[in-house]
């Protein structure tokens, strides 16, 4: 008896991504030194609620914690503090930092797309010269890469569907990109018109997300990406310098209940194929996630270290942070890798006992949630090094901050 992979949704997310933000450059810093641990911290819980999110697919989370808002948010907050040193230096170490994690991964789905027969050149959907010409997507993000919606058997070792399930992350990678290279002139523009530059990224979304003006394909999918979390990332800005800390509490909350409040009316009217999955509702997902980030930023403590009872995952939150964009990439391959090892089970001798099948056909999605983080943790290891490399440090294989702490 054999399962297949039951997918979640792949192309909203954090990832990795965001995740993360999905930064692959070094941690944030509060004023004085050392890291916030804050913003570490709702970079671990992005991580975590986007692979949950795609392994069960449920809807209810796009709304309990809108990852790829916080992670876009945590991104422009880094980069307007990186900012402070020349432009070009900074978008070349963020671009520096970025690609090498992401060349492994498109090695590894580039080799199994071609050994399982793809040839993009007779590909109906990519063929012809352009479908060769966005290869080069798989090297430098600027657009989205090609590959087939299905490759395979259906009953095969990872369901046919895998290529798109394995590249849906890639859309975060196109993101960041662009959000990098756009920075100087979003920071230039927002310390001339803060208020401007914060809200006209949601009146584009109204445009562009809501069917008053259609762009067709990959580039208007692009310009969505940018219109729905552009106010989050232009959020990170305006944390960074300050903004947000002298708007008076009761007045941001309150206007962001208000923004929110508009999301959810807005999504209840628009309902996609998944129900209230808010990737599916532009200006939904813009709005909430907007006010969301506002409420995180405008109540974040002063954190240098976990505190309580947070500090127990301490070592787990570290190791997120240094390994966030391994974890974004590899996360959806890895949730359908645990299916055909989970299938095994159904070879061994007790499961000719009906009751003993019935039993794992029940609890097969809670064996598949057991089993993806150790998958992680073993991913982790093997490539995750590679950040390392690419940010000009000395490799490691398990950076949970403990050999600093204990040099401490």
């Amino acid at each position: 008896m054999s399962h297949g992979y039951v997918p979640g949704r792949t192309r909203r997310s954090p990832a990795l991504p965001s995740a993360p933000s999905l930064a692959p450059a070094a941690a944030p810093e509060k004023p004085g030194g050392g890291r916030d641990r804050y913003l570490d911290l709702l970079r671990s819980l992005a991580l975590v609620r986007v692979v949950v999110y795609h392994l069960f697919g449920w809807a209810w989370l796009t709304i309990l914690f809108p990852s790829m808002g916080v992670m876009f948010a945590l991104a422009g907050s880094l980069m307007a503090r990186s900012l402070k040193r020349p432009a070009w230096g900074v978008i070349r170490g963020r671009i520096r930092r970025l690609l090498p994690p992401m060349w492994v991964f498109s090695a590894v789905v580039l080799l199994l797309l071609f050994a399982g027969g793809w040839n993009v050149g007779d590909d109906p959907d990519h063929g012809g010269t352009w479908g060769l010409a966005s290869m080069l997507n798989y090297v430098f993000p600027v657009g989205a890469p090609p590959f087939p919606w299905n490759l395979g058997d259906k009953a095969g070792l990872l369901e046919d569907t895998w290529p798109a399930q394995a590249a849906g992350p890639l859309w975060y990678i196109r993101a960041y990109l662009w959000f990098v290279i756009a920075s100087p002139l979003l920071l230039w523009a927002f310390r001339r018109l803060p208020w401007l530059t914060l809200l006209a990224p949601l009146a584009l979304t109204a445009v562009v997300g809501t069917g008053v003006v259609t762009i067709p394909g990959e580039t208007g999918n692009a310009v969505s990406d940018f219109a729905v979390y552009g106010s989050c990332w232009v959020l990170g800005f305006a944390h960074q310098d300050g903004l947000l800390a002298r708007v008076p509490r009761y007045l941001a909350v309150s206007v962001s209940a208000l923004v929110m409040a508009f999301g959810l009316w807005w999504a209840s009217g628009h309902l996609g194929p998944d129900g209230w999955d808010l990737n599916d509702i532009p200006l939904a997902q813009a709005t909430w996630s907007f006010g969301f980030v506002v409420i995180l930023l405008q109540y974040a403590p002063s954190w240098q270290e976990l505190p309580g009872k947070l500090a127990r995952w301490d070592k787990l939150v570290t190791l997120s942070n240094n390994r966030a964009v391994t974890i974004y990439l590899w996360h959806n391959f890895l949730i359908m890798a645990t299916v055909p090892i989970i299938d095994m089970a159904y070879d061994l001798p007790f499961m000719e006992d009906e009751s003993w099948s019935s039993a794992l056909d029940t609890t097969y999605m809670l064996w598949m949630m057991l089993l993806i983080w150790p998958l992680i943790g073993l991913m982790v290891v093997a490539v995750g090094w590679v950040e390392d490399l690419a940010a000009k440090r000395r490799p490691r294989l398990w950076p949970n901050g403990a050999k600093a702490r204990r040099a401490r």
